[in-house]
């Protein structure tokens, strides 16, 4: 019946139970509706609707109907018999119904559920924006951070606007991250573990994976909670509840909503009510530590007099603690509130118990206690419960738990054996844990087992994991019968239910990885490849557990296509690099140089030892360190210094990201956790020396053995110390008399060495540097050299003391010196060491004489020490400058390098300088590293000064016996030179004349003897590199014109360049590469081309390989092997004769000149050769009148020849001879025209041309022909301006805008050409809008993006789905991109459409092919598997 909700003010009701009994039937259903009725107030104190005498009664008999049913079946049949006869009491009828209306038991699942229902929860897990939710009966849930509390919404809500604000103020910045702080981390606000009052707000269907706050995964407990999202807000939570319900005690949850002076004002989600929590009752050292939104589990401790504000404790044990015992509204039992309960009845699936006197109540199996006392736990006794949820029926109907971790919501614990504390579930059975002698105690036939273990530890088997088998059902006899044994596997925990979650099938007991934490860094395992994309290489490892390869892990070296080494489904082997639990992700590499190593592995700081030579992968460059990763992420700096035993300026020259290196670790840092590794002492020749140094003193004889040479010196291990030494390359060498070459050539590692004096200690680098024992000096003879004796011719000897830039000084007595320079040393510089050693023993002969120095010069040349003797002198002696001349060439030392050249000693007393300029034929930037002082070089001297004692010489190659280049005192006027094309210009050429620094200009005016040539043609016919003569015709004011002319050169010059026998072409061209210099070059105005000269200056020249002249391509372009040119263009060709006997002259005198063997008939010939003059395309014109292909030839013919007019009056003689139904062959000549035009013409009469071809044919076809003529010949501005009046014009033709677009796109403006498609749209039909779309589409895959492309197809494909013209289409463009998973794609979204079986052969057809084209066999054969099943589908449908 309906009621009214009283005012706050009313009075109670006075309606007293005794009125009921005027009609029991009645009172009774008045009772059941007041209690259902969500705004009925009850009478203060509860109640019921029987009278004391009637629920006295009911309890006595219930009690003694239990035990019948417990202790004595037959008793219960008789008594039930007996109740059937007194069916005449009224009482007895009561409670008879009143037991056989036990509420049933039943599980909660995901159907049961619905909106509004409010739930008891556990936190298992936080993730950023979602909390994970155990549930009651293994059901989990996730509740959004929206759902929290009506706080931290506005919070999140605020700084959103905050943000924008931001975005639209750039200056005021602080305001948007003061904002963001205020808002907490979930982490801070709740804690794993934590109970939860929850309601059902939304139920998503199985499979959604677009949930709010939870990101994609594969763990299961994510998946599961993504169907039920809850929320925790306390005015959703605590809607229904009554404010007379709101008493001391009464445990609910809250949000905190503000903070005030004295404490927390906090939102209770009830109408007219609030909370306040003070800062004492908070417990805290800082009162303030609340967030603004935070939620708490309150108990009301107080209610003020105004019956609005209700002060509350947030103390754990008093929330878990406190008993509801009275409400007057159903609605005012939250789920989690611990009530007063009396069980009614005992049933195999749980217990029925009534709350509070007034609402039934059930138990399931799952929460029941875990240890049963048959004194408490029977009927008639009260129990206290926790309420989990209510399903809204009538009569209302709880769900309770017995649960002894529930009641004092806390953990479910067990004590495993052996330890002294309980351990958490999830510690002492970790997930993957398999257990033997699972026994089953309970079957659950549509749901699965309970199950038992280790001496009362339950744990739950869904039914999809009893078997491997599909089961619908389980049965109480079969093989998981209750009582039966059976093995099991961990696979996670209910936490809320306290069960572990097991698995009996047989492939999971199998399976050896169940999750990440199973896999151990560096194992070696296989896998199966799923998916290659440009991040990673996905590959799975077991059903549910992956690992991703990083594209710098895919090779030891970089691989340009992945796609073809990893295919799909193939197995891989791998080891494993780093697991990561907390991302729940393995990283594997399939580097094989890491997978075969035997070294050891270095999976943390801790097994990092010094000396342990491993594997690492370069992952950073930095400029003074290489960063090395090992596995599982442990990192190690590699300095520069032990990279390389050679200094090494750039590492990223060396090293790339992702190679591997091997290293030795040489230093540890624990404070850091740092590695220190080297490169260079990886090696297996490392060796551990010892580095105490205090036994050895400075002055000790010591000897060692050779351990590794090095550039400078040699690391030697001394004996028997084993202390490092390092001694001096130079040192040894000057020992042994050798140069340091020799000496690193003869000394090897393991070589002895002995009489080693220690010269310095180096404490820090713990080596010592020794030095050979001087060798006692040798004793000279004991001959009497003096200057007043001694004579030139005399042999003298004596000890090298010193070496200087001028040779070395020999000591032969004790008063007298000499000196021997380094060009008196040898016959043949290249054989002899011109610098001998300090200490060494020679005998010379005195050459000179100096007096006042005391010092005589000296020569061991053996021309002079036996000058009776022949001697083979390879390198002459200079005495002085006069001995030299220009050309000669001379061989000589480096005496000094400086920043303009390099002087070298060439004789005695004779220095010559060679500049830069003359060093190489190339040009060398950085070229003072080539060189070194007493470098042996040769070289031709350019230029010798006596007076001034100056001498030049070059190093530059090239045949050194030709005289000197020429210069401008050599020329004449009138003398013929060769040279090459420097540069071409309007008005002439500029020619480098050969052997020599000279450039020249030919004038256009000296081109040819024909003056009415048109010179431009002429100039067109040369080309830059190209080799020609010339004549001098002018020298003045060190300018030098030149001419072309034939009539300038003589008969016999003209015969040898035209036969083209002398192979001049194949010599080496030298250029100058120093044009910008010349005065010749600057850019002169027209009016000054007459008296144009070019100015003379001398330049280097350097050689380089021979140029090819390219040949010169007409403007219209007919055929591969047809051309407009020919190869060269003669200078003869501008004086073409007018008549066809001119031209047979020509070429009788041209035969003349070669020699002719065999005379031989070529009349029978001359159809099939090529035309050569114009009688002969005369003659084949007159045969063929028709052929556009002979015109256009006769045409290209005539513009060799530079008759431009000629070949327009042929087009337009062709124009009238072709049969006017030849409407073909007349375009082409009209296209003919058109290039020509466009070559030799102007716009006028190119536009002329247009205009008349415009009307005689096509008109559209003309228009897009001359846009095309304009684009080839680089004219893109006039091509784009072609287009546009072409799209104007012939706007209704999808043709013209996708050449457009194609134009657009080949010049690289990608944007302009996609403007054009809706432009296209609007103007073109829409039976055209396909195709058009299709041919953009192309045009995107083939000049700009395959991505933009590959969107176009696939709106057509997804608008147009039966347009197979079009899926083929799309899948060529596709195999042109070689991404075959792509292709693979498309076939299989082509092949699930209904089509034909025609159809579909040829698209199996075309995909066998790509697969064979760009797959593998493997993938053919897949193709053929699924042509088969196909092929069965049709035939099972049809």
């Amino acid at each position: 019946m309906a009621a009214h909700k009283r005012a706050l003010d009313d009075s109670f009701s006075t309606h007293k139970p005794k009125k009921a009994k005027v009609s029991p039937q009645g009172s009774n259903t008045q009772a059941i509706s007041n209690l259902t009725a969500d705004e009925i107030d009850f009478p203060r104190g509860g109640g019921t609707s029987f009278t004391p005498l009637e629920v006295k009664t009911i309890r006595a008999e219930a009690v003694k109907e239990a035990n019948e049913q417990l202790f004595d079946e037959d008793a219960t049949t008789r008594k039930a018999k007996k109740t059937k006869r007194k069916s005449d009491a009224p009482t007895s009828s009561k409670h008879s119904a009143a037991k056989d209306e036990h509420a049933r038991i039943e599980h909660l699942n995901y159907k049961r559920m619905s909106v509004g229902m409010k739930i008891f929860g556990q936190i298992i897990s936080i993730q950023p924006l979602a909390l994970v939710v155990s549930l009651p009966n293994q059901l989990f849930g996730h509740v959004p951070i929206t759902n929290i509390s009506s706080q931290l919404t506005s919070l999140l809500e605020s700084m959103d606007v905050d943000e924008e604000e931001d975005v639209e103020e750039s200056g005021d910045e602080g305001e948007g991250s003061a904002s963001r702080s205020k808002i907490p981390e979930l982490s801070e606000l709740f804690h794993v573990g934590q109970y939860v009052r929850a309601t059902v707000t939304l139920l998503h269907v199985p499979g959604t994976t677009d949930v709010t706050g939870l990101g994609k995964s594969r763990d299961e407990t994510l998946r599961a909670s993504r169907r039920v999202e809850l929320s925790l807000n306390p005015q959703q939570v605590n809607d229904g509840v009554q404010k007379s319900d709101l008493k001391a005690g009464y445990t609910l949850s809250v949000s905190v909503k503000s903070i005030e002076d004295h404490g927390y004002l906090l939102d209770i989600g009830i109408p007219d009510a609030s909370g306040f929590l003070a800062f004492k009752d908070h417990k805290s050292e800082n009162p303030p530590k609340l967030p603004i939104g935070q939620l708490l589990d309150a108990t009301i401790s107080s209610v003020s007099k105004n019956g609005r504000t209700y002060n509350v404790t947030v103390d754990p044990e008093t929330f878990v603690t406190s008993t509801l015992t009275e409400v007057s509204n159903v609605s005012s039992v939250l789920p989690g509130t611990l009530v007063q309960t009396l069980i009614t009845a005992l049933q195999p699936s749980g217990f029925n118990l009534q709350v509070l006197g007034f609402f039934d109540g059930t138990v399931d199996e799952f929460h029941l206690p875990r240890k049963m006392k048959e004194k408490i736990h029977k009927i008639g006794k009260k129990v206290k419960a926790r309420v989990l949820y209510y399903l809204p029926s009538t009569p209302p109907k709880l769900a309770l738990s017995l649960n002894e971790h529930i009641i004092g919501l806390s953990n479910r614990k067990v004590q495993p054996e052996g330890s002294k504390e309980p351990l958490p579930l999830q510690e002492v059975y970790p997930v993957g844990t398999l257990i033997n002698d699972v026994k089953v105690t309970r079957v659950e036939i549509e749901h699965g087992l309970m199950v038992q273990f280790d001496s009362g530890t339950d744990g739950f088997v869904h039914i999809s994991h009893v078997s491997d088998d599909h089961l619908t059902t389980l049965s109480n006899s079969g093989p998981w019968k209750p009582g039966s044994l059976h093995r099991a596997r961990v696979l996670g925990y209910y936490p809320f239910d306290g069960l572990l979650q097991l698995s009996l099938k047989p492939s999971i007991l199998d399976r050896k990885y169940l999750q990440v934490t199973d896999v151990r860094v560096g194992e070696i395992i296989k896998g199966t490849i799923k998916r290659l994309s440009d991040s990673g290489l996905f590959v799975s490892l077991s059903e549910n557990v992956d690992g991703v390869v990083w594209p710098n892990h895919y090779a030891d070296i970089l691989l340009k296509n992945p796609s073809k080494r990893f295919k799909i489904g193939a197995t891989v082997k791998c080891r494993v690099l780093v697991v990561d639990p907390a991302r729940n992700r393995i990283s594997l590499t399939v580097k094989k140089s890491l997978i075969e190593t035997d070294l050891p592995l270095v999976t943390g700081f801790e097994n990092a030892k010094i000396g342990v030579v491993t594997l690492g992968v370069v992952f950073k460059i930095l400029p003074k360190a290489l960063m090395i990763e090992f596995f599982n992420n442990v990192k190690a700096v590699v300095p520069v210094q032990e990279v390389s035993e050679e200094p090494v300026e750039d590492l990223s020259s060396l090293y790339t990201v992702g190679k591997v290196v091997k290293v030795r670790i040489v230093n540890l840092k624990s404070e850091s956790h740092t590695i220190i590794a080297s490169i260079r002492k990886s090696g297996a020749s490392y060796k551990t020396f010892n580095s105490d140094i205090s036994s050895v003193e400075i002055g000790n004889i010591v000897e060692g053995v050779v351990f590794e040479i090095r550039k400078e010196n040699v690391i030697l291990a001394l004996e028997p110390s084993e202390i490092r030494a390092l001694i001096s390359i130079n040192n040894l060498a000057n020992h042994r008399g050798l140069s340091p070459a020799q000496l690193k050539v003869s000394l090897t590692a393991g070589d002895k060495l002995e009489d080693l004096v220690v010269v310095s200690r180096n404490t820090e680098g713990n080596f010592i540097i020794v030095a050979n024992k001087p060798k006692p000096k040798t004793p000279l003879p004991k001959s009497a050299v003096s200057l007043d004796t001694t004579e030139i011719g005399q042999s003298v000897g004596g000890r090298v003391v010193r070496q200087t830039a001028y040779g070395v000084l020999v000591k032969l007595s004790s008063h007298v010196g000499g000196v021997l320079h380094p060009t008196d040393v040898s016959d043949d510089f290249s054989s002899a060491v011109a610098f001998p050693t300090v200490d060494s023993i020679l005998k010379a002969v005195v050459v000179g004489i100096d007096r006042d120095k005391k010092q005589l010069t000296l020569s061991t040349r053996r021309s002079r020490m036996h000058p009776d003797q022949a001697a083979n002198v390879v390198d002459r002696e200079i005495l002085d400058i006069s001995d030299l001349h220009v050309g000669a060439t001379v061989r000589g030392f480096i005496k000094s390098i400086t920043d303009h050249g390099l002087f070298v000693t060439i004789g005695r007393n004779v220095d010559a300088r060679v500049q830069i300029r003359e060093l190489f034929d190339d040009f060398v930037k950085d070229w003072k590293p080539r060189f070194e002082v007493h470098q042996l070089v040769q070289g031709r001297i350019l230029n010798v000064n006596a007076d001034a004692r100056k001498v030049e010489m070059t190093l530059r190659s090239g045949d050194l016996s030709k005289p000197t280049v020429l210069t401008l005192s050599t020329l004449s006027v009138g003398q013929q030179v060769e040279g090459v094309v420097k540069r071409i210009e309007e008005y002439g050429l500029f020619i480098q004349i050969d052997n020599s620094k000279l450039s020249g200009l030919c004038h256009k005016s000296e081109l040819s003897d024909n003056k009415d040539v048109d010179t431009a043609i002429a100039l067109r016919g040369f080309r830059e590199n190209d080799r020609i003569k010339a004549v001098v015709v002018e020298l003045k004011d060190k300018r030098i014109s030149l001419s072309l002319k034939p009539s300038r050169f003589a008969g016999q010059d003209l015969i040898s360049d035209g036969s083209g026998d002398d192979g001049e072409d194949d010599e080496p061209i030298l250029d100058s590469h120093g044009s910008h210099s010349e005065v010749g070059d600057e850019e002169l105005s027209e009016e000054d081309v007459d008296t144009l000269k070019v100015d003379v200056e001398i330049q280097p020249q350097f050689q380089q390989p021979p140029l090819i002249n390219k040949s010169s391509n007409g403007p219209l372009k007919l055929s591969d092997n047809y051309q407009w040119f020919d190869n060269t263009v003669d200078a003869e060709i501008s004086q073409s004769s007018e008549s066809e006997d001119s031209d047979v002259e020509a070429f009788a005198k041209k035969k003349k000149k070669k020699r002719k063997e065999i005379e031989q008939d070529l009349t029978a010939h001359m159809h099939t050769k090529a035309p050569e003059s114009n009688a002969d395309f005369e003659r084949l014109l007159l045969g063929s009148p028709n052929s556009s292909y002979l015109w256009i030839q006769y045409m290209s013919f005539q513009l060799q020849l530079s008759e431009i007019e000629k070949a327009r009056e042929i087009g337009r003689r062709a124009l009238d001879k072709i049969n006017f139904r030849e409407e073909v062959e007349k375009l082409n000549v009209w296209i003919a025209l058109l290039n020509l035009e466009n070559a030799y013409g102007n716009d006028e009469t190119l536009e002329k041309v247009f205009k008349e071809a415009a009307r005689a044919n096509d008109s559209k076809t003309v228009h897009l022909r001359l846009a095309s003529i304009l684009d080839q010949s680089a004219k893109h501005q006039k091509a784009e301006e072609q287009h546009r009046k072409t799209c104007k014009k012939f706007g209704s033709s999808s043709k013209v805008w996708t050449l457009f677009a194609e134009h657009y796109l080949q010049r690289g403006e990608i944007e302009e050409s996609r403007k054009l498609l809706p432009r296209a749209l609007q103007s073109l039909e829409k039976r055209k809008h396909l195709k058009t779309i299709s041919r953009f589409a192309q045009l995107e895959y083939k000049f700009g993006e395959s991505e933009r492309g590959k969107t176009l197809f696939e709106g057509i494909v997804d608008s147009h789905p039966k347009r197979w013209d079009m899926w083929s289409v799309y899948m060529d463009m596709e195999a042109h991109q070689a991404d075959l998973q792509s292709l693979r794609n498309l076939f299989d979204r082509v092949l699930r459409l209904k089509m034909t079986n025609h159809k579909a052969k040829a698209f199996f057809k075309k995909w066998l092919d790509l697969e064979r084209r760009l797959g593998d066999e493997e993938g053919a054969e897949m193709v053929k598997q699924r042509a088969i099943e196909w092929t069965q589908r049709s035939n099972d449908l049809s």
